[in-house]
């Protein structure tokens, strides 16, 4: 007899169906995104039906968390991509369908062959260890050698970019993205690569400049250039001030007494600015508005205003220039200035821009992206995100390893000379991870319309004839030497996608129940 013990609307899915609508939701995910795999992968467009707005873009995680997804299993690949895009940067689409391919396989195991998940879990952990291993052995160091290891990521930000809206121009901005990241001196904090989006030109016409761009303009009647600038930023109202409380009324019985009303409020305002300009600042930058008349004052004083700075743009300044933010001005003491060689404006297409050169801190710089439509702009700012977050990982982490399917075969071979150390259906299993990690040079083959079947197997026999080079050249659809034509990849992020995706896809393959909540019902509506 079958008692229900849940609540009504709640629902409960156990063994093979829990286990199969995982797999379903998890391997629709996969085919999802594995279209956008690679330097021939193709392009999606995201379309809000609420807002109309228009997102052209390849990049895993920007197209897995734009969508909505009710299926557990599939939401768990979500966050995976979401953790190596926060971790690495780059690798969101390989992760999510390295797993996918991985639960592909297991789902044979399962359902076909009858092996237990525990027992496919164990070989997987097996196989995703003799993988890291071959990967780590496969790996190298240029870190000591500054000449080589700049090549390293010259070589590592055009095989990022290969995939990526910027495949047309890759020398150009990988030159750019080493230049940025290189800056940063061993930092992995992007806050002081700065990056301003200007429509117009074409993409060769973006830029790299030193320093800290504000996308804000000055004051009426400021001087329009400072040398050995001190700036004040600064987040307090610099309008009337107005009465606080909501619904108050003054009543005067004359024009003069408004007028008096007027004077107090300016005296007080004139005071402001005269304990502002106790600071000895050349330069006062607002997070609020300035009006007319404290903006006069500044004038007078030969003090550049400028008003209404973003959130954003103030903290980054902060940042750059070693000043912090103040809100009240009565003790100067104790307010710490930011500090910079020359404040200028400059144009960039028909926008004029306020310019911080020679700032504090030495590492700040701002890229400058152009394009000829927002939709192309925005995808070059992720596609030039990612390379950064790429190549700021590897200056800490400076191991590299081998692209276009090399690593991945690297590591399927290992697995398969494991598996054959491995005894009884755990065997199977470690046969199947080797499988799994065969699918990604097949992916880049089958996207870029080549003969993947032919193509794997010439990689195959490259790697067993100790050609431990070798990958899929995609330009010319051959399997050629990775050094020679220069695809490489950070160590980091290729070990962040094989753990991700095991761990993944052995969290997965433990559930035997799915239980859902019903929504909470609102009494009165």
């Amino acid at each position: 007899m079958s008692v229900s013990i849940f609540g009504q609307d709640a629902t409960q899915e156990r063994a093979e169906n829990a286990r199969l609508s995982s797999f379903v939701g998890a391997l629709a995910l996969g085919d999802l995104v594995k279209s956008t795999l690679g330097p021939k992968g193709m392009n999606k467009i995201l379309h809000s039906t609420s807002t109309g707005e228009i997102t052209v873009t390849n990049d895993g995680a920007t197209i897995l968390k734009s969508i909505a997804l009710d299926n557990p299993a599939a939401k768990i690949l979500v966050n995976i991509s979401k953790v190596q895009d926060d971790e690495v940067g780059d690798g969101t689409t390989s992760v999510t369908v390295l797993a996918a391919e991985i639960l592909r396989e297991a789902e044979k195991l399962v359902t076909l062959k009858h092996v237990h998940p525990q027992t496919v879990i164990e070989g997987f952990r097996i196989a995703s260890k003799a993988a890291l291993e071959a990967l780590e052995k496969s790996a190298t160091d240029n870190g000591k050698d500054a000449a080589a290891f700049r090549e390293d990521l010259l070589a590592i930000a055009r095989t990022t970019l290969s995939s990526k809206v910027l495949a047309a121009d890759k020398d150009y901005f990988a030159e750019l993205a080493v230049s940025a990241v290189l800056r940063l001196k061993g930092s992995t904090d992007l806050e002081h690569i700065q990056i301003i989006k200007k429509q117009g030109g074409k993409l060769t016409d973006s830029y790299l400049d030193e320093g800290f761009i504000l996308d804000k303009k000055m004051g009426v009647n400021c001087p329009h250039k400072i040398e050995n600038a001190k700036i004040l930023i600064a987040n307090t109202p610099m309008d009337t001030d107005k009465i606080k409380i909501f619904g108050a009324r003054v009543k005067v019985d004359g024009t003069g007494k408004l007028a008096e009303l007027e004077r107090a409020e300016r005296e007080k305002m004139k005071a402001k600015v005269a304990k502002i300009k106790s600071h000895g600042v050349t330069c006062f930058v607002n997070r609020q508005l300035i009006y007319n008349y404290p903006e006069s004052l500044f004038a007078e004083a030969g003090i550049m205003s400028i008003e209404h700075a973003d959130f954003e743009g103030v903290e980054r300044l902060a940042l750059v220039s070693g000043g912090e933010i103040a809100s009240t001005f009565d003790q100067p003491e104790l307010v710490k200035l930011g500090k910079c060689d020359t404040i200028e404006e400059i144009m960039i297409g028909e926008d004029k821009l306020i310019k911080f050169s020679g700032v504090a801190a030495g590492e700040a710089c701002t890229v400058v992206l152009r394009g000829a439509t927002g939709q192309m702009i925005e995808e070059a700012d992720r596609s030039l995100h990612d390379a950064l977050s790429v190549l700021s990982q590897t200056v800490k982490e400076t191991r590299v390893t081998l692209g276009g399917g090399c690593a991945e075969m690297t590591m399927a071979n290992a697995v398969d000379e494991e598996a054959k150390r491995t005894d009884g259906k755990k065997a199977l299993a470690v046969e199947s991870f080797a499988r799994a990690l065969r699918q990604i040079p097949t992916i880049l083959a089958d996207n870029a319309g080549y003969d993947s079947s032919d193509l794997v197997a010439k990689l195959r026999a490259a790697h067993y004839e100790g050609r431990s080079d070798a990958g899929l050249d995609m330009e010319k659809g051959i399997v050629g030497s990775m050094k020679e034509c220069g695809v490489t990849e950070s160590y980091k992020l290729k070990r962040q996608v094989v753990l991700s995706a095991s761990e993944a896809a052995e969290m997965i393959l433990r559930v035997d129940d799915i239980l859902r909540s019903a929504p909470r019902r609102r009494d009165g509506h």
